[in-house]
């Protein structure tokens, strides 16, 4: 992973999975997400994912994250390596976030699985706003705004098996 600029001043760093969930049609699973703190940041469309806990693996960060902001339940056997790494910083709720990010694949059963927010923390409760299941040629070709930034390019040669050594991303 690149790093970040010397100098960077954050709040928290932190280690993050983010997951690429396809369901049986290869769409990927996307939420839409808003700062409620500063609504003049606008949209975007998120991974699902999230911090790792402290001596917990890539794939129990993923399946955990999973269950926790979608209800999805997956075996940790169902997700695949980390061949995604990044390093980006954004503002979210007043912070900076420095963030090291593992990206990992999993594939769900079924054809756009209604994520359930049962297991969402408060303030994912009022981040996420909405979700949509998109098709990749839809993501590569949209003008919308994505986290990672990079999504739109770099989704489909993940897809294909690709290892990708992002460069460091100031997000927001």
């Amino acid at each position: 992973m690149t790093g970040p600029p010397a100098g960077l001043r954050y709040d928290v760093r932190r280690t993050s999975v983010r997951v690429v969930t396809l369901d049986d049609r290869g769409n990927v699973l996307l939420f839409l997400t808003v700062d409620p703190v500063d609504p003049s940041v606008g949209t975007w469309w998120e991974l699902p994912g999230g911090g790792r806990e402290p001596g917990e693996s890539v794939a129990g960060t993923a399946v955990r994250e999973l269950a926790e902001e979608a209800g999805l339940v997956v075996a940790p056997e169902a997700v695949g390596p980390a061949t995604w790494r990044r390093t980006t910083t954004y503002r979210r709720r007043g912070r900076r976030v420095l963030q090291d990010e593992l990206v990992v694949p999993v594939r769900v059963p079924g054809a756009a699985p209604e994520p359930v927010r049962d297991g969402r923390t408060p303030e994912e409760l009022e981040e996420y706003v909405g979700h949509r299941w998109w098709r990749p040629a839809d993501v590569a070709a949209s003008r919308e705004r994505f986290f990672p930034g990079r999504l739109p390019e770099l989704l489909g040669p993940f897809l294909a098996g690709t290892a990708i050594e992002e460069p460091f991303e100031r997000w927001s």
